[in-house]
């Protein structure tokens, strides 16, 4: 017999001080568990076929268009007239649940802001149920906090329109549990904020708004779509009040980015180029076919072939069917003690916003506050109105564009950066904070997950340095102790030696060297924090 408290049919496994009873109440509990009765199964199948596809592809079977959908992605329909308060999408501003970021982040002047349960915030119970609180506070506009140094933090009179992101179909929530076994993490996040908030956000003018990350095919599309209209029918609200922009951040998606918006079109609003997981996702599908060994990641930029015909494809295919096609992350962040960094850091930003813009994006994504102004500024040079669903760019994208390899050197220093930073942000994620600042970059997950799977990639397909050697486990152990002494004396003995970089440097080395590739990082991550 279990001695946890069981709320609304679900157990509870972690700590219930008693600022959680509201926002975990018996009624908000028992919408979950009939989520997870009612669509928990089907989650599992689809997870299950991501495996089928992924053995599919190591034996050969690249990815294609769907000939069984070819009359769809032919077809004139078009989503659900967008919502008064997404029209203007040009600046979203992306980070965690945390209280002091979110007042920023609704203060920022972004016309969004993309209030993040995944990437962006490391999973512990804390984060998770406070995460569920402080959004509960924002929407009602009573959300306050005070520093430790007593400075006071509010909202404005005007604040961005809040946009949640779930976790993921991979991951499982440990402290609650329905009939003994762990439930979706993303039924979680996304039932307990819809069941507190919808109503209340549709009172207000606005209405429940989500990022949909890390799907794979239209039919984990087919999925939500159906959560979505079980959920509106459950409270009383009209179908299509809910609105759902998909993250294209898989391979797989993008072949199936017009079949998934076509799923979505009751409840879709527009799909997003997330970039930094779609470079993943290409490592991650093809890491066994030697055609697609990729050069260091500073090399991987948006201009080449693949992610430019990526960015394309999204693009028309939102504006063929009247959605927005959000461009992906500035990561950059102010650089207060060096104008002149500052300065050439701000111009990246700006050069990147204005080729989105050009391309014919209808909005993009920064990381702080700071960037707000200069993101505005480069969409303001080149679109003249709320958005450019006009721009619809000519001809169609083939799978071999899609697909197309890149080849370039792997360096000492690309392996050392993908040691650093990857166990550097993994060691601050095992910490509680999914939002880092590295190097005058705001890094999240997918940082240390494009990391360590390069490193596997070299390793398991022999690559060679530039200069002749071979990249062999015993290179990765020389360079990151190399990297560990260079953060201890940047952060300080005291710092570092309370901090988590033994476990981050055993997990992270551990999943680059292993026989087999780990699909996620945050899976073995997630059995460490609390």
């Amino acid at each position: 017999m279990s001695s946890h408290p069981v709320i609304g049919g679900l157990e509870v496994r972690g700590p219930m001080p008693d600022r959680y009873a509201a926002i975990l109440s018996p009624a908000a509990c028992a919408f979950v568990a009939d989520l997870v009765r009612r669509f928990g199964p089907r989650r599992a199948e689809l997870l299950a076929r991501r495996a089928d596809r992924q053995r599919a592809i190591d034996a050969g079977q690249m990815p294609d268009f769907l000939p069984e959908t070819a009359a769809l992605r032919d077809g004139d329909w078009r989503v659900a007239p967008i919502p008064t308060d997404l029209l203007d999408r040009r600046t979203e501003i992306t980070g965690p649940v945390d209280r002091k970021m979110a007042i920023n982040a609704l203060n920022s002047g972004a016309q969004c802001w993309m209030a993040d349960f995944e990437d962006a915030n490391s999973p512990t119970w804390e984060n998770v149920v406070e995460g569920q609180i402080n959004l509960f506070d924002a929407v009602r506009r009573t959300i306050t906090y005070t520093s430790p140094e007593g400075r006071a933090y509010a909202l404005q009179a005007k604040t961005a329109v809040m946009v949640a992101r779930p976790r993921g179909w991979h991951m499982e929530e440990k402290h609650l549990l329905l009939d003994g076994q762990r439930i979706p993490a993303s039924l979680f996040d996304w039932g307990l904020h819809f069941f507190h908030n919808a109503r209340e956000l549709v009172a207000r003018g606005s209405g429940p708004y989500y990022y949909l990350p890390k799907m794979e095919s239209h039919l984990e599309a087919r999925l939500w779509n159906d959560i979505f209209l079980h959920a509106q029918a459950v409270v009383g609200l009209p179908c299509g009040t809910v609105r759902a922009t998909v993250l294209i951040e898989t391979i797989t998606a993008a072949f199936e980015a017009e079949e998934i918006l076509y799923e979505l079109r009751e409840h879709g609003s527009g799909l997003n180029c997330g970039r930094w997981d779609y470079m993943f996702s290409f490592v991650k599908k093809f890491r066994h076919r030697p055609e697609y060994l990729f050069p260091d990641r500073t090399l991987i930029t948006m201009a080449v072939p693949f992610l430019q015909a990526y960015v394309t494809h999204v693009i028309r295919v939102c504006h063929r069917h009247g959605a927005y096609a959000m461009g992906g992350m500035a990561a950059q962040i102010p650089i207060r003690n060096n104008p002149a960094a500052n300065a050439a850091a701000l111009l990246k930003v700006r050069l990147d916003k204005e080729r989105e813009a050009k391309a014919g994006h209808d909005g993009t994504w920064v990381a702080h506050p700071g960037l707000v102004a200069t993101a505005l500024e480069a969409f303001a040079g080149v679109m003249t109105g709320p958005n450019q669903l006009h721009v619809i760019p000519p001809g169609e994208t083939t799978a071999a564009q899609l697909l197309e390899p890149l080849h370039g050197p792997i360096t000492e220093n690309g392996v050392r950066w993908n040691l650093h930073v990857g166990v550097r942000y993994l060691e601050a994620w095992l910490g509680g904070s999914g939002a880092e600042p590295i190097h005058n970059l705001m890094e999240d997950l997918a940082t240390s997950e494009i990391s360590r799977s390069q490193l596997w990639q070299w390793l398991r397909r022999g690559a060679m340095l530039e200069d002749g050697r071979p990249v062999t486990p015993e290179l990765f152990d020389r360079l990151l102790a190399g990297e560990l002494r260079q953060i201890r004396e940047e952060y300080g003995p005291a710092r570092y030696d309370s901090g988590r970089f033994p476990a981050a440097a055993e997990l992270f080395l551990r999943m680059s060297k292993s026989r087999d590739f780990d699909e996620f990082l945050s899976l073995p991550a997630y059995e460490l924090l609390p």
